[in-house]
């Protein structure tokens, strides 16, 4: 483990095969109020936080005009703009209607007001990175890709990516655009999604799993993910974070927080190298 967390030895990936960044990123849900709604209670922590992001080597951040709403884009333009060397990636396709309630819309014109208002939070006038949030069932497919493409081919969005996803849904979504990358829930003890991470490991699709520390029981006092904790001198959430990025080289993990001190103890994860032993056992712990 390098001595002073940096996310720049979690190695590289090309966003779209243009964009590089580190694997180690940030996910900007939790610098939001609880049920991911308002602002957050601790709104110096929060920027506190992202202010230290560049200095530990982050340069890819995830956030999404849902989150508060608005709140999450809002702190990271007042703190980090104009995000010298960063990759801010957005989503939009949700609805919000009060804390912890997440309603998809996929109506055409409800996403362009998505990516035009994202745009004038963040202050830029494209964004790099856009996801779907979600692919409304209630409204056909074809017409929410359509709109995206007409967004990209406009120089509004530069590359899209999908989330909660199936391999299907991609195949049907590169007639229409390049799927950049892929934000599926993946952790240690949830591996739901392994079909679709191996489908983007083949494919160089970036996968962003989101919830990567949710390791649960298997990172209780004298477990097995403790004991490798332990042994490299880090915490049971670095070592879980650690097993993502050996897992693929698409990985790219987005740990949350609002507290600079949980923020450097995530980001020591780039540094510890794990054995192949390790990563085993580790792996076979949730099955």
């Amino acid at each position: 483990m390098s001595q002073t967390p940096n996310a720049t030895v979690s190695g590289t990936f090309l966003i779209g095969g243009d964009i590089p960044v580190h694997r180690l990123g940030f996910g900007a849900m939790r610098i939001t109020g609880p049920g991911i709604w308002g602002a957050p209670s601790d709104p110096d922590a929060a920027r506190a936080t992202l202010k230290k992001l560049p200095d530990l080597g982050v340069n890819f951040i995830d956030t999404a005009d849902s989150y508060g709403p608005f709140v999450s884009e809002d702190l990271i333009r007042e703190v980090l703009h104009p995000y010298n060397g960063l990759l801010i990636a957005t989503k939009g396709g949700l609805l919000r209607h009060g804390p912890d309630k997440w309603v998809p819309l996929g109506d055409p014109d409800y996403l362009r007001q998505c990516v035009l208002m994202s745009l004038r939070r963040l202050g830029v006038e494209r964004i790099d990175l856009w996801q779907l949030h979600r692919i409304d069932p209630d409204v056909p497919r074809t017409a929410q890709f359509e709109v995206i493409a007409a967004m990209r081919k406009e120089g509004l969005i530069r590359h899209v990516g999908l989330s909660e996803v199936h391999p299907e849904d991609i195949e049907e979504a590169q007639a229409y655009f390049p799927v950049a990358t892929v934000q599926n829930q993946y952790n240690l003890g949830d591996r739901k999604s392994e079909a679709v991470l191996d489908y983007c490991t083949r494919h160089g699709i970036g996968f962003i799993p989101w919830y990567p520390l949710n390791a649960g029981r298997l990172a209780g006092p004298g477990s097995e993910l403790d004991a490798v904790a332990k042994r490299h001198g880090v915490t049971a959430s670095a070592i879980a974070l650690a097993w993502l990025l050996k897992r693929s080289p698409v990985m790219l993990p987005i740990p949350g927080t609002c507290s600079p001190e949980h923020l450097a103890q995530n980001v020591a994860a780039a540094g510890v190298e794990l054995g192949d032993t390790e990563f085993e056992t580790l792996g076979r712990l949730a099955v």
